[in-house]
């Protein structure tokens, strides 16, 4: 991530002529080439001591006399010191006053980093944090927001149908208990994706790897998601070859990601289509497409699918996007697919949307991180 390199003093928004006379100085910075700070310091003492010697020369050569010539150089060699080192520390006074902002909730503040020494790559290193605590707060504040949204559709609506019930209003016969059902199930998938999420940032994602089938696990997968496709009548067709094809992974885990694409694809499939699942090995690894006839999404948006807090209704993205309303269900679909040493892209194609998993044929020590 690439920090600005613009920033903004302690005394922003301050009249100058009221400011601290340090503050007063100019930000001259003629040593930011200089890749060390000690190098730094050595050439400012020589600096001083140099101009010191020839304003001591300069007087006595004019007959000032060391009484005048002597406070004189003194006086000159603190304000070119004074100049310089206002440079080299300027970095230091921003990161404090951006320190500060930020304990008090603003992350917006920037350190201007244009020095090569240490001092330099400190101000980069807090720019690069400056910006994960933007963006990590920013991911709070829509995680918040996004599951309370999402917390408050399906509990009103059972609380709607029990209290018709608890009143007599309506009898719980069977079209009803299938609703309330339904919202239950969609409080559970948000419960779960939280936990995944808490699991994520914890570390705590052990894998129990095993020689999965895929004929048959696919068509089990299928088998589950045919509920969800019933009101839809959208239809699945599985197309495994070799029939026998095997690839190592977590039941549990990979279940998880195949069940969030058939969703996915069957809310943004038309009605009375076919959602195609198609496995097939891929030189070292085996390939899993997720074919949809929906509306696709945009080149331009394909890198962004995979975000956390990315959802489908998001400004910045016009394809199909689905995670339940939280922004989290492809990211963790990500997540686990990379935990199986694989990676899952939306896969270049004329019409439909095909996202496409590649794994690993052979066990492989995966990266945990996101």
């Amino acid at each position: 991530m690439t920090a600005p390199a613009t920033g903004s003093t302690p005394a922003a928004g301050v009249p100058r002529h009221r400011r601290p006379m340090a503050e007063r100085l100019p930000d001259i910075r003629p040593l930011d080439r200089v890749r060390s700070i000690k190098v730094k310091l050595g050439m400012l003492v020589a600096a001083t001591v140099t101009l010191a010697a020839f304003v001591t020369w300069w007087g006595l050569y004019r007959h000032l006399g060391p009484t005048r010539t002597l406070p004189l150089a003194i006086v000159v060699s603190l304000a070119v010191t004074q100049v310089l080192a206002r440079g080299m520390t300027s970095p230091l006074r921003e990161m404090t006053a951006a320190a500060r902002a930020m304990a008090g909730g603003d992350y917006s503040r920037r350190v201007r980093a244009t020095s090569r020494d240490e001092v330099g790559q400190l101000a980069s290193a807090f720019n690069t944090m400056a910006d994960d605590l933007q963006q990590a707060d920013r991911f709070r504040r829509e995680l918040v927001a996004n599951v309370s949204h999402e917390l408050r559709t399906p509990v009103a609506a059972l609380q709607a149908q029990l209290e018709n019930v608890v009143d007599g209003v309506v009898e719980p016969d069977p079209p009803l208990m299938q609703a309330a059902l339904a919202q239950t199930e969609r409080l559970g998938r948000l419960v779960t994706y939280l936990l995944d999420l808490s699991r994520l940032e914890a570390g705590d994602v052990p894998l129990e790897l095993e020689e999965l089938h895929l004929r048959d696990f696919l068509q089990e997968a299928v088998d589950e998601a045919v509920l969800v496709a019933a009101p839809r009548h959208v239809r699945f067709e599985v197309t495994v070859e070799p029939p026998d094809l095997t690839v190592p992974a977590d039941p549990e885990r990979l279940h998880q990601v195949v069940a969030n694409l058939l969703h996915n694809a069957v809310r943004h499939s038309p009605a009375d289509d076919v959602v195609r699942i198609v496995a097939q090995p891929a030189g070292r690894s085996v390939r899993l497409d997720v074919v949809d006839n929906g509306p696709g999404i945009a080149p331009a948006d394909r890198a962004h699918v995979f975000e956390r807090f990315v959802r489908g209704n998001s400004p910045a993205l016009t394809g199909q996007v689905s995670t339940g309303g939280t922004g989290l269900g492809l990211a963790i679909v990500r997540w686990a697919v990379e935990l199986h040493g694989g990676r899952i892209e939306v896969a270049d194609t004329d019409s439909g949307c095909t996202m496409r998993i590649t794994l690993p044929r052979e066990r492989s020590t995966p990266d945990l991180e996101m």
